[in-house]
């Protein structure tokens, strides 16, 4: 999802705390008059550690540091302190970041209103964590090691119809994105009276770039006197999994850091008081290892810009060879194929999403062109002959909607010989309501309602493969995700797992954290957990998450107890005092998660290259995951693809980048 809201976040007494560092770096104090005023979301001592939580979904943090929880201070000469750190360490790093993310693309795009040009823009950092967050080298392994297998399950659900319409049936009945989403695979997928509409589709292949995010989690009622956390998984993202080439580019940032200062000695003490937070005990001297052997302690790399690339160009080649070949009745001559990005307008993660084409066209040799939905309804033509997707043009300038820039150099004669065909359909839009502007109302009587929908059904029906599938995207929904952890239900998708060598069906169940039905599904141990909020004062331990992607979204705390007083009715007691609940029709679009714990840990968060603040901190883990399967199920590629860690103040509860709560930061393996 875009950045668009992330440069909202700041405020006038974090800059003020900033102005030192600032004003003794010449490019920082220039950028630094020149920014408008923010909105602050939270330095960790304005706000209460104990009600903290969630990136896009259900955290919370642990209190284990919460004693030392404070925000950076502003001594007497006006100038800003961090634990750990000399000022003048901190005036490098800042240098070092700003310096680094602009001669490496570690930036984003700031439009600019106020000018008489729509295109204007310019870059600054993306708002990224200074220095990186300890974390066990054990538990990020089995990060990794989960990639492959819920790249697996995802493309069984999406291919099983019967168990997304069950799972999803009160869902769509009262959210209608869902419904929408929904109804398109069943006329496209499921056959009946429409099969003939998805005869193309249903020979594509199927791309998947998955993200599944993870916390580290130890309950409160465990020791913190030892780590003792444990790997949670927080969601599964299936569409639009963004930020694996800015979130590279801040691995390799800290990775610079940490063995540049490394001699010096002036980052140990920072460090190890994270690394302290989540092993419970200071690292031992002789737990220290040659600077050479990254993967054991320090910041891994990320292979994010040379895998998803990889498998982009796997699915494209598999077109090309099976339809553009020169034993094929196309002519090779007069077609180019093309990778389509479907974005958003406005979109300011331009650059997250330049990396990948840029390396898709240095390491493959493929273009890529980028249209919004409404731009894609306009340009793309569905050939019902043979299921391709054929591009044109509307006469508009591609470069004002920041399209590929490349096609406007063609002459109108290359036009008219050249004809571009699209491949694979790369989707970093699509996944919420918002995307779709004009409506639902797909009805030919209308030609100016629900172009969006016309467009994703038109790019659905050919033989392009997508990224994602209607099957795929569904499959991240929470009502899916929540479906799973039952009992039984993965072993559905995976029915000879007790016979494998390595079975993955107990590996994908410990990730899993509490998930409860608020549908006509919900059992008594769903039911349970509602009593548990209602009852006995149990809010805190939960957040009710509804089917949707980019954050700012969930209920926490107070709102969710009332959220849930609203649509649930008690009937009676029992003889036990037990209450019995009925839940409302409305809440059947959410979903009850346990709420997770993570360790706190200090960190200096740098938004539009100032230091936002200095305090404790919570982080999320994302591993990237490509799978590129056949129609007919079989899987050509499987892979884990590279990794990103979000950082936040501790007492936000909402934290997606592209909504402005969080951070890029990496892990320090420890």
């Amino acid at each position: 999802p875009s950045l668009f809201l992330f440069f909202a976040t700041t405020t006038a007494t974090i800059a003020v705390a900033s102005i030192a560092i600032l004003t003794r770096t010449p490019i920082l104090a220039s950028a630094f008059r020149s920014l408008p005023p923010r909105t602050h979301r939270g330095i960790a001592g304005s706000s209460s550690s104990s009600n903290s939580a969630s990136f896009s979904s259900s955290t919370q943090t642990d209190n284990a540091m919460s004693s030392s929880a404070s925000a950076s201070t502003l001594p007497s000469d006006g100038e800003v302190t961090v634990p750990h750190l000399s000022p003048s360490t901190l005036r490098s790093l800042v240098s070092y970041a700003v310096s680094y993310g602009a001669a490496h693309g570690l930036q984003v795009s700031v439009k600019h209103p106020s000018s008489s040009s729509s295109s204007s823009s310019s870059h600054v950092i993306a708002p990224i964590s200074l220095l990186p967050q300890a974390y066990p080298s054990p538990l990020f392994h089995r990060a990794i090691s989960l990639a492959r297998p819920f790249n697996l399950l995802v493309d069984r659900i999406g291919r099983d119809g019967e168990f997304l319409k069950t799972t999803l049936r009160g869902a769509r009945e009262v959210d209608p994105f869902t419904g929408k989403l929904s109804e398109l695979y069943e006329r496209i997928y499921s056959g009946g009276a429409e099969e003939e509409r998805g005869k193309f589709a249903k020979t594509a292949d199927r791309l998947g770039i998955h993200r599944s995010d993870y916390m580290l989690h130890r309950p409160p009622s465990s020791s913190s006197s030892s780590g003792g956390y444990e790997l949670k998984q927080v969601e599964l993202n299936t569409i639009a999994s963004s930020f694996a080439g800015l979130a590279e580019r801040v691995a390799d940032l800290h990775g610079f850091l940490t063995e540049r200062l490394r001699d010096e000695g002036t980052l140990d003490a920072f460090l190890e008081e994270n690394e302290s937070a989540v092993s419970g005990s200071s690292p031992r001297e002789d737990d220290r290892v040659d600077d050479g052997d990254r993967r054991k302690r320090g910041v891994p790399r990320s292979p994010a810009m040379t895998r998803l690339p990889s498998a982009m160009a796997l699915a494209h080649e598999r077109y090309r060879r099976r339809y553009l070949s020169s034993s094929s009745d196309e002519r090779p001559a007069s077609v180019r194929p093309v990778v389509l990005f479907v974005v958003q307008p406005g979109e300011t993660n331009t650059v997250d999403q330049r990396l990948l084409e840029f390396r898709l066209w240095e390491d493959h040799g493929i273009g890529v062109v980028r249209l919004s939905l409404a731009e894609v309804y306009r340009r793309v033509r569905l050939d019902e002959t043979d299921g391709r997707l054929l591009l044109g043009d509307d006469g508009e300038d591609d470069n004002e909607n920041e399209n590929d820039e490349m096609e406007n150099m063609e002459t109108t004669s290359e036009r008219n010989v050249i004809q571009r065909e699209i491949t694979v359909v790369y989707f970093r839009a699509g996944y919420a309501p918002t995307d779709y502007p004009s409506g639902y109302d797909t009805s030919p009587d209308d030609d100016a309602t629900g172009i969006e929908w016309l467009a994703r059904e038109r790019l659905e029906r050919s033989r392009a493969a997508k990224c994602p599938s209607l099957g795929y995207h569904l499959a991240g929904c929470k009502k899916v995700q929540q479906e799973l952890a039952r009992p039984g239900v993965l072993e559905r998708f995976f029915p000879n797992d007790d016979r494998e060598e390595t079975p993955v069906v107990p590996l994908l169940r410990s990730a899993f954290a509490g998930l409860y039905a608020l549908g006509a599904d919900a059992d008594e141990g769903d039911l349970d957990a509602v009593r548990d909020v209602l009852f006995r004062e149990g809010e805190g331990r939960y957040v009710l998450k509804p089917q949707r992607e980019g954050g700012g979204y969930n209920f926490y705390g107070k709102e969710l107890a009332n959220k849930l007083r609203q649509h649930c009715t008690v009937v009676d007691e029992d003889g036990d005092g037990k209450q019995n609940i009925v839940l409302g029709n409305a809440l059947s679009e959410f979903i009850l998660m346990e709420r997770l714990f993570p360790p706190q840990q200090r960190a200096i968060l740098l938004r539009n290259g100032i230091v936002e603040g200095s305090g404790m901190t919570i982080s999320e883990l994302g591993c990237f995951g490509t799978i590129v399967a056949s129609a007919e199920g079989e899987v050509v590629h499987n892979e884990y693809a590279g990794f990103l860690l979000r950082t936040k103040f501790s007492g936000v509860d909402e934290g997606g980048v592209a909504s402005g709560f969080a951070t890029l930061s990496s892990p320090y393996l420890c």
